[in-house]
């Protein structure tokens, strides 16, 4: 496969099927590019769009999270899930408004030394954000090269320095081209080369696609795994626990909590974990709330 031929396939394709998304759009910003990539993390577009844009309104740049407690990021997270990220963003908040004053960095490394950002959303803040030249490399990414490049019908198990250098391998020389490259390539396996139903009659790959070539053995395709279910989980209870807390205004007692969650095993680990994560905290009086929540009721009296 030549090079250049997939890189214009997939440029030309996304030039006219990208999907109309709030971080795509001239001017959204960094700030913003940074927020939607955490929240994008295990979590569908449809649902991160309408919390993407409250939490811009209330919270327009890092300061304004920082100057806010912990808990009120969690609060604000409602249901997108995985909450631990709106500790991740407070964090990111506030370690740009002490060290880069209040900046976004555009650098890769100067994004990485941000607590909690690894390595895909360090690369994809700085292209995505401020159009820098890298290698954005996510599960689409990888399933699309897998399949297209190197003829599997998925990828294997992740590598940050092989994967980045088959997509370093793959990236056109233009800064902008490389940019839209990085996006269609991220489209691509998110609307058409997916994981179960991969549309091979519609890929911007299909003349060019190896795995295709060989007979797409699509019976590996369905041997994987299931994902786990949510309902009855540890998930589901860690998230009714923490459902109940983030819609009181005052701290709630253990037992309003254990009428939420009857089943004592599941109360038990479900309130353990949110402790430890730092998504709940004791009072003095042995009720529960929100992180910094005294702190911020405290700041709220005394403006």
């Amino acid at each position: 496969m030549a090079r250049t031929d997939l890189q214009d396939a997939v440029i030309e394709w996304f030039a006219h099927h990208a999907r109309d998304l709030p971080w795509r759009r001239p001017g959204f910003p960094a700030w913003g590019t940074l927020v939607s990539e955490i929240m994008l993390q295990q979590t569908p577009v449809v649902r991160v769009i309408p919390r993407l844009a409250e939490w811009l309104e209330r919270w327009p740049e890092p300061r304004d999270l920082a100057a806010d407690s912990p808990g009120e990021a969690v609060r604000m997270w409602q249901s997108l899930g995985y909450p631990r990220r709106a500790l991740r963003l407070h964090a990111c908040a506030v370690a740009i408004a002490e060290r880069f004053d209040g900046r976004v960095p555009d650098d890769v490394d100067a994004l990485l030394s941000l607590p909690g950002i690894g390595d895909y959303t360090a690369r994809a803040v700085a292209v995505f954000a401020y159009g820098r030249r890298a290698p954005v490399v996510d599960t689409n990414v990888r399933r699309v090269i897998a399949r297209a490049v190197d003829g599997a019908p998925d990828a294997s198990a992740p590598s940050a320095r092989r994967d980045l250098a088959a997509m370093t391998a793959l990236l056109p020389a233009d800064v902008v081209d490389s940019t839209r490259f990085n996006a269609g390539m991220m489209e691509v396996g998110a609307l058409i080369c997916t994981s179960r139903t991969p549309k091979c009659e519609r890929c911007p790959l299909s003349a060019l696609c190896v795995w295709r070539q060989r007979g797409y053995p699509d019976d590996e395709v369905a041997r994987r795994p299931v994902q786990k279910r949510y309902e009855g989980s540890d998930r589901q209870a860690r998230g009714m626990l923490l459902g109940l807390v983030r819609v009181e205004a005052d701290p709630v007692a253990e037992e309003d909590l254990r009428r939420v969650l009857p089943d004592g095993a599941r109360f038990g680990r479900a309130l353990d974990g949110l402790l430890t994560d730092g998504l709940l905290e004791q009072t003095a009086d042995g009720r529960f709330q929100l992180p910094g929540a005294a702190q911020s009721s405290s700041s709220s009296s005394s403006a």
